[in-house]
């Protein structure tokens, strides 16, 4: 099977909400020598929405400097702002990307032809690869197979999709319906507990955000995958459902993953941009919980 697991990684920050790059700098080597696929730089896990532009670019040049193509890095350049988009997108291209996904415009439930007229401009105007990313919970609408489909046939140039659905009924449609004309075409999910349904689907794994705290668990998943080591992907699906239980820790769950990483010995600080607050004392006790139960504490 194909499969690879992209770590959407957190942006390491300190009290006043700055980033911190050494600290970044840390993640990426920790992610990297436990054997992850890629990183998503700025996707939802790592405060796109609140990050200025300036230093968003400053993010984006260290990172892919540092990280110097040890791994494949997809960044993150959604803007509310077409024109912004496009100079973000482009910015990162040549700062070396592998790929820019990009959310389209959230807040207004847009119809089909401001999302195809959004993703078109967007795709014309891109010195490189596009990835879509699909998250109805948060745009107020859905990137539907029969759209993707459009836009893929249109422009070579989108190359793949993260689908951030609860059911993994959309994201088959999309390797069904798409995939299975546009064959390169990458279709990764983005729920950790999805992985092994998508990739024994057809799809290409998950950009998820488990693998920030349990690298080693997230890799081991897709080396088996690439293996067709199904009693393997079986052991590995086990231990990412014994992990799922992070998300209920809190509403606000990028405080708890970082307060999860913190605790498995990263040196980074455990702030996000206001108005996220750190995970509280009640909440630590149970992310210790969930990592002593999956034996990730030393």
């Amino acid at each position: 099977m194909h499969a690879k697991w992209i770590t959407p990684a957190v942006t390491a920050m300190d009290k006043q909400g700055r980033i911190d790059m050494e600290a970044n700098k840390r993640i990426y080597d920790f992610l990297i020598e436990k054997g992850m696929d890629g990183i998503l730089l700025l996707g939802s896990i790592g405060e796109f929405f609140a990050i200025p532009m300036e230093d968003k670019k400053r993010l984006i040049r260290e990172a892919l400097s540092y990280i110097d193509h040890r791994v494949t890095v997809y960044v993150g350049t959604c803007e509310m702002n077409l024109e912004a988009c496009i100079g973000l997108t482009n910015y990162a291209l040549e700062q070396g990307a592998d790929g820019a996904m990009v959310i389209s415009p959230y807040y207004f439930n847009l119809p089909d032809n401001a999302i195809l007229h959004f993703y078109d401009t967007l795709a014309e105007k891109a010195c490189g690869p596009l990835l879509l990313y699909n998250f109805p919970e948060r745009t107020g609408y859905d990137l539907r197979p029969e759209l993707v489909g459009q836009l893929v046939s249109r422009h070579e140039n989108i190359v793949g999709i993260k689908d951030t659905v609860g059911t993994m009924g959309h994201t088959r449609a999309l390797i069904q319906k798409v995939k299975k004309k546009h064959p390169q075409f990458l279709v990764y999910s983005g729920f950790d507990e999805f992985f092994g349904h998508n990739v024994l689907s057809g799809g290409d794994g998950c950009i998820a955000g488990l693998s920030n705290f349990a690298p080693e668990i997230a890799a081991g998943y897709a080396e088996c995958a690439r293996g067709d080591d199904l009693a393997g992907m079986q052991e590995y699906q086990q231990k990412i459902d014994k992990l799922m239980a992070i998300y209920d820790v809190a509403p606000q769950f990028i405080p708890v993953i970082k307060k999860a990483m913190q605790l498995r010995g990263l040196q980074l600080q455990p702030f996000c941009a206001p108005p996220m607050l750190t995970a509280s004392e009640e909440e630590t006790q149970k992310i210790q919980s969930v990592l002593a139960e999956s034996n990730l504490l030393s």
